[in-house]
């Protein structure tokens, strides 16, 4: 098991990014509360690691605290939910956002993000509320910022785009919520950030 993977970044392009470990390129799945608080390309970063093995794949995802992490496996442990969807709830909302809808038993909440049904969100309160107090610690994530690089808004709103469409949000939904954020001059990360806040309000 690939537990921790302390490297630089070579590669980012929500939700997909490329560690380079001493010479070797891991790629890594990781939810946008991960993205968020990257460090620019090139710079050194930390990840605490998932691996999912099955017959036609190994994937990796990565978090910056065991807390994210820990979230992420009581997460995929709810039926019904698999590693993708787990990745969309962890990027829909954050940790603390996450924790406190299944706490207080919001399902409501949930279930504005996409794939995530009524079943499905009933589900996780049920099964994860009483669960949450004995994830691993590792401290609240960073704020949002790092080095992020500024993009283009034309080419930063495309990437935007297409990360959405691959945490679940279908295409022309995903244009809807990128064209009512301001993203000029803004990074993916930032536009998809405002984008996701909009859908939980």
């Amino acid at each position: 098991m690939i537990g921790r993977l302390q490297g630089h970044l070579a590669e980012k392009q929500p939700p997909a990014l490329l560690l380079d470990v001493a010479g070797v390129g891991y790629e890594i799945e990781a939810p946008m509360s991960t993205f968020y608080a990257l460090p620019a390309v090139g710079e050194p970063v930390t990840l605490y690691t998932h691996l999912s093995i099955k017959d036609d794949a190994h994937n990796l995802y990565g978090f910056l605290t065991r807390l994210e992490r820990s979230l992420f496996r009581s997460l995929i442990r709810v039926n019904g939910v698999g590693p993708k969807l787990a990745l969309t709830l962890l990027s829909g909302m954050s940790v603390d956002e996450l924790i406190h809808c299944i706490q207080q038993q919001d399902a409501d909440s949930l279930t504005r993000l996409p794939g995530v049904g009524k079943k499905t969100a009933q589900r996780l309160v049920i099964e994860l509320k009483d669960g949450l107090n004995n994830l691993g610690g590792g401290g609240a994530l960073p704020g949002v910022g790092g080095k992020a690089r500024t993009a283009p808004a034309g080419d930063a709103s495309s990437d935007a785009i297409a990360a959405l469409v691959a945490l679940g949000y279908r295409p022309a939904e995903a244009s809807k919520l990128v064209s009512r954020v301001d993203a000029t001059d803004l990074p993916s990360e930032e536009i998809i950030r405002l984008a996701l806040q909009n859908t939980v309000r």
